[in-house]
């Protein structure tokens, strides 16, 4: 699971690149669950919650860039 202070100091492109990756992860974790072949349950959450960190960063930036 990435640090925040690991997120915050990655560039826009980064951020984006991650964020395509961990959507990709969670899709594929949520399958794994449905078919209860999930081997480390706690994942689904750190990838949801490094997926709102990402969210969260994008935001602030954009909101500061606009200003």
């Amino acid at each position: 699971m990435a640090k925040i202070a690991d997120l915050k100091v990655a560039t826009d492109d980064q951020l984006s690149t991650q964020l395509g990756e961990l959507k990709r992860e969670q899709f594929n974790l949520r399958f794994q669950a449905a078919t209860n072949q999930l081997e480390k349950p706690s994942r689904v959450r750190e990838v949801r919650r490094t997926i709102a960190q990402i969210k969260t960063l994008q935001t602030e930036r954009s909101r500061s860039a606009a200003k």
